[in-house]
């Protein structure tokens, strides 16, 4: 099981990726935009770097929605390794056999 803390804390960035997604969108969209002036494209580029470092995308880890574990993580099934199989082999999820032989 993973710290509380780093869920915790992973869920805020969550937020606050949401909470900023248009305003970064915007200022992404004018600060790549070649048509405009320079000190136009150069004033977005400060004010996008004047938002909060954890409202980027990038900061976002993948987390096991089970026990919170970041590596070995599945996105099709958004959880890691080790419950996958956890729950495989008590045959809750539908459609994965465990092999063994």
């Amino acid at each position: 099981m993973a710290k509380v803390s780093a869920v915790e804390r992973n869920e805020k960035r969550k937020k606050m990726v949401k909470k900023y997604a248009a305003k970064r969108a915007a200022l992404k969209a004018t600060a790549r935009n070649t048509d405009l002036p320079v000190e136009e494209r150069f004033a977005a580029q400060i004010k996008l770097s004047e938002l909060p470092r954890n409202s980027a995308p990038s900061r976002v880890r993948n987390r096991c929605q089970i026990s919170g574990r970041p590596r070995g993580y599945y996105r099709k099934m958004k959880m890691s390794r080790i419950a996958l199989r956890e729950l495989g082999s008590q045959g809750l999820l539908p459609g994965l056999v465990k092999s063994s032989w």
